[in-house]
């Protein structure tokens, strides 16, 4: 573990990136954000403060950040942590990034690692095992990205993302909230899951026409009890938001093979077969997938054999 500087002498400047520098950083690199890939940079420093310190990095995490763009965030989160990694896809960008990092925090410069690859296909990192996620997530592939990230690195126990504000509340919706949908029920699978803030828009540049959200996730100690893996419940869960305006008897059925194989499976489970999906828990949509099994195998225990295995003859 090293011990993070601090920056907090008035006769020196901080290192972390202010508007001017974001902008004479992007003018060098003849970098102008994207909409093809969500890019919006935070240019205030009291933001990526306020990011650090409601994720809660400690001195000795190892922080894995996705889309660091021009370093404001990294900065801040190299300060506070042990480690950082970041991923980055751009190509401009990732090379840039380092030299960034060696001249606004020399001092820091061995405890960060860059990845110059698309997250979503990200499975290892260098040096130790991740303990944190915490990201400016691409508004683009803010879902799948998170998603990915907690399943390919079970180390990661704490993660906080600032997301477009209405993904923000679809992912710490609660079962039965209009917005409540297959991100809800995913990222609870892995976390328990809250708002954490607000984000207005003039703090990032370009500014986003949407206001922006942060979510805390905290990993659970310990994995949901069911023997259905992880693939089995969420193919469930995607089925059930397929049709998310039919009875799960119904949304189910191409699930299951059948209408009434869905609702075997769900009566089995304990779960109305008239219940729609926004008003289950993930714990259910894991006893309906264990059900699926069950019932299935059961079917075929009672299946009668045919005339020959019964005794008889054509």
């Amino acid at each position: 573990m090293s011990t993070s500087p601090t920056h907090d002498r008035p006769d020196e400047p901080g290192p972390l990136l202010g508007p001017a520098d974001i902008r004479e950083l992007a003018a060098a690199l003849g970098v102008r954000p994207t909409k093809q890939r969500g890019q919006n940079f935070v240019i205030d420093a009291n933001t990526v403060r306020r990011i650090v310190r409601t994720a809660d990095v400690l001195p000795d995490d190892v922080v894995v950040e996705v889309g660091p763009g021009l370093g404001s965030l990294t900065l801040a989160l190299l300060e506070a942590a042990d480690r950082v990694t970041a991923v980055e896809i751009d190509d401009v960008l990732a090379a840039a990034l380092p030299a960034t990092v060696a001249a606004r925090l020399p001092e820091r410069a061995d405890r960060f690692a860059l990845v110059h690859s698309d997250a979503l296909h990200v499975t290892e990192l260098p040096g130790p095992a991740p303990t944190a996620l915490v990201a400016n997530l691409p508004y683009n592939v803010a879902v799948p990205v998170l998603l990915h990230m907690l399943a390919a690195f079970p180390t990661i126990e704490r993660t906080l993302v600032m997301v477009q504000s209405e993904v923000a509340d679809r992912l710490a919706a609660p079962p039965g909230s209009r917005v409540y949908g297959v991100p809800s029920v995913k990222a609870a699978w892995y976390a328990q899951v809250k708002r954490a803030g607000a984000i207005g828009r003039n703090v990032f540049w370009p500014a986003p026409n949407v206001d922006s959200g942060l979510v805390s996730l905290v990993r659970r100690a310990e994995p949901l009890k069911t023997s259905a893996s992880r693939e089995e419940v969420f193919a469930v869960v995607d089925a059930a938001f397929a049709q998310r305006r039919k009875t799960l008897r119904a949304a189910l059925a191409g699930w299951a093979g059948s209408a009434a194989a869905a609702e075997a499976a769900l009566v089995a489970a304990g779960v109305s077969p008239r219940a729609r999906g926004e008003a289950l828990t993930v714990e259910e949509f894991a006893r309906i997938a264990e059900k699926k099994g069950t019932v299935e195998n059961k079917r075929t225990a009672e299946k009668p054999g045919t005339v020959e295995e019964q005794g008889g003859s054509l």
